[in-house]
């Protein structure tokens, strides 16, 4: 399916019945690395799974900014008037998702977030040195995305107070002090590690994240 959201068009697709949850993929991704998950939660939710602006089936665009992918989640709730959905994220979706979270918590119920920095540094330098020469080599909008953006003062996640459930794979790209950081400044903020995993392991075509997602909802009365 495809909605129109100001200048471009978002395509996403549906599955399942019951409470909204929305599927936000990482860098370069689209929201086919959700199947094996979106099998299982689709017997407990509705799910909406997007492609971001520049990647998939979704419009094209020269420039990539954190802040407009954000402004289309928002919009895309508005539009099909979605009630307090459940906003997953990962990697940059998990960057998409807390900006959502920041400009407009009151349309959520809580964020699920995979893998998430708040700036550049976050990532472990090893990473920072490769997209860089990645970057140099291919002139990608995507890698030149993740180089330059996102700029959220850790200050600015107090403002948060839905749940916010932080995850992250002991082998990480994100290093474990920043992710640390994260949680301190969010007032129901609460962060795993799992110990065998790495950025994205137990999220790309597979049902880990799932059982993780219905643990979390069940845990809190929610589902």
């Amino acid at each position: 399916m495809v909605l129109k959201i100001k200048d471009i068009e978002l395509y996403y697709e549906q599955y399942g019945m019951g409470r909204p949850l929305i599927l936000l993929h990482g860098n370069g991704e689209d929201h086919t690395i959700f199947q094996e998950a979106i099998a299982i939660l689709a017997h407990h939710f509705t799910i909406y799974a997007l492609d971001s602006r520049g990647h998939g089936n979704s419009s094209k665009v020269k420039t990539l900014h954190y802040e407009d992918m954000a402004d289309d989640v928002y919009q895309f709730i508005d539009t099909l008037q979605l009630e307090k959905p459940i906003l997953y994220g990962f990697s940059d979706g998990g960057i998409i998702a807390l900006l959502v979270a920041l400009h407009h918590q009151e349309i959520l119920s809580r964020i699920i977030v995979s893998g998430v920095n708040v700036n550049p540094k976050g990532l472990k330098a090893k990473w920072r040195y490769l997209f860089r020469l990645c970057y140099w080599i291919t002139r990608s909008a995507q890698l030149k995305l993740m180089l330059e953006e996102p700029h959220i003062p850790y200050q600015t996640l107090e403002n948060i107070t839905i749940p916010v459930d932080i995850l992250a794979g002991k082998k990480d790209m994100i290093a474990s002090t920043h992710l640390v950081g994260i949680r301190n400044h969010l007032s129901k903020g609460n962060l795993t590690i799992f110990p065998k995993e790495t950025h994205g392991s137990y999220v790309i075509h597979s049902e880990k994240i799932a059982h993780f997602i219905l643990e979390k909802v069940k845990e809190n009365n929610e589902e």
